[in-house]
Order: structure tokens, then sequence, then C-alpha cells
């Protein structure tokens, strides 16, 4: 039989494997060298495999808890849904897409650069699927700060105030204006998520109350335009950080998206995510209700 090593016929059978001649030491050396090679170019793309199989984990991961159901918030001592005074949700012609007007026997119309808010409503009951056919009710202050139906000078005011339902993408959008920023709060837009238009008459069915913060780039630019003066002073003062709303997360899953110029107007955007299985614990007024007519509290 003929002998070999490692697959390779001995040149002298009869003699120690060390004593094969110079020829097939080379070739034994060689080929242990490819083999470590190989085995270490192996080894080098299994270490990167399970590098990118950990990166592309995390990855997944963090972009998997990047979301989540947007928080519930107080509603404000001005919400205008009946829980603290006045209902407009009561009102024929609440239904808008345009709420820079009031509606109904009011005429008021309030000034300020043009804002489209875009809000798309997402179910988590369902897999995140668009939340079809709920009612978004949506209200803010005006570029002085204040808040029709209940601040001075606009309680016969209900411009800056209107629902919207939800179309098939869960999306529902509002031509408005940019809201100021007051003293002690983060510049924002209130809403309410109903299940639906006939449910809006009733603010204990709402199934979500948040809030939008709005993006400081953009407020900068709005406030630096006539008529918001006081904001600027305003801004300087707060920080999403230390907002009393926003300051928990600062904002991580309510701070919209915008884009466009104090010309045209600015589209704000952001899209909130429902859960129907969770009991909705924000919508209150903070008690007592704040002043109206003065200076707003900071949970406004």
């Amino acid at each position: 039989m003929t002998q070999r090593y490692e697959g390779r016929r001995l040149p002298r059978p009869d003699e120690e494997l060390t004593d094969q001649g110079l020829a097939f030491d080379l070739g034994t050396v060689m080929s242990r060298r490819n083999m470590l090679r190989g085995f270490g170019i192996g080894a080098a793309a299994l270490g990167l495999a399970a590098c990118g199989s950990k990166e592309s984990s995390t990855a997944t991961t963090a972009a998997s808890t990047s979301t989540g159901e947007i928080p519930d918030e107080t509603a404000g001592p001005y919400p205008g849904d009946g829980s603290n005074g006045p209902d407009v949700l009561e009102q024929s012609g609440v239904v808008r897409s345009d709420i820079r007007s009031s509606f109904g026997t009011a005429s008021g119309t309030a000034e300020g650069v043009p804002m489209t808010l875009e809000l798309t409503i997402l179910d988590m009951a369902d897999d995140d699927a668009p939340f079809k056919d709920v009612a978004v009710y949506v209200w803010h202050c005006d570029r002085d700060g204040n808040y029709s139906l209940y601040s001075d000078g606009i309680t016969g005011e209900n411009y800056l105030r209107g629902v919207q339902i939800a179309d098939s993408s869960g999306k529902v959008t509002f031509t408005s204006i940019f809201p100021a920023c007051y003293s002690g709060r983060w510049p924002h837009i209130h809403f309410e998520v109903y299940p639906s238009q006939a449910d809006i008459t009733d603010s204990a069915k709402a199934i979500a109350t948040s809030q939008v913060a709005l993006p400081k780039a953009t407020c900068d630019l709005v406030y630096a335009t006539n008529g918001y003066s006081k904001s600027v002073t305003n801004l300087s003062q707060v920080s999403l950080a230390d907002d009393n709303v926003f300051g928990d997360d600062s904002a991580a899953l309510q701070l919209g998206t915008a884009g466009g110029d104090v010309t045209s107007g600015f589209t704000v955007s952001l899209t909130a995510k429902v859960d129907t299985s969770t009991t909705p614990s924000g919508g209150a007024a903070p008690g007592g209700g704040g002043d109206p007519g003065g200076v707003r509290p900071s949970s406004a």
C-alpha cells in the first residue's frame, strides 16, 4: 500500500516522517500555512458576520423602541370640549379643515404666519394600521398667546379650533396659523382623538389627549416676523427638557417635523400612535382651571 501523509504520497515510505526530504518538508509547511490562512480568513468573516448581526439586531431594537404610544397629556385649562366651560364640539360647523376664522355667530380671524398641520393617527391595537375614521379635535393659542373662548377680548371667538375625520391613511390636515410661545410653556398644539365624529360631543369618550411640540428652528424663523415679538423672549426662557409637559423625554414622540418658509407658510407633521387597549390618563384640566383672562398656567 502506498504510504501517505495528509493526503500526499510519502517519497520514502520506509523512513521516518522527518526524513522524507526537503521537497516534502516544504510542501508540508506550505500546506499548513494555507490551512491557517484559510482559518484566519474564515474566523475573521465569522467575526464580522457576528458583529454585523449584532449591529443589525441593535439597530432593529432601537428602531422598534424609538416609537410608541403617543403620551397622554393634560388638555389644559382651555380645551373648549365641555370639560372646562365652553363646548365648541357641540356647535355645528366645528368639523372643518381651515380653522383660522371663527364660525357660527362669531366672525374673527386669527392673524399670523400660515401653518398646515398634518397628523397621522395609527392604531397600535391593529398592528399600527392607519386609524381610519377617527375624529381629531385640534386647538391652540393665537400669535399673542391667547385662546379663543377663554382669553380676555376673544371669549366670543372660536377660531383655531376644529375637527377633521381621518382618511384611509389615518391622516387629518388643518390650515391654521403658527401659534405663539407664551410664558412658561414650549410652543405646542393640543389635540384629542375620538373613536368617531359622533363621539366628539362627550369629552369623556376621547381615546387619546396629547400635544404636538413645535421644532425650535421653525419657531425661531416665525418669531422673528411681525406680531410675534413677545414669543422671542418667552422662547429664550424655556426648553423642551424643562417643559412640564414635554420634559419627561424632551418630546421624543411628540416633536413635529416642519418644512416651508415664513412667506408661504410651514407644514408641521406628526405621526401619533394610539393604543385603545390602554386606559386614557390625560385630558383633565389643571385644578382651578387657571385664569382665562390672565397669564396662562404652565400646563396650558
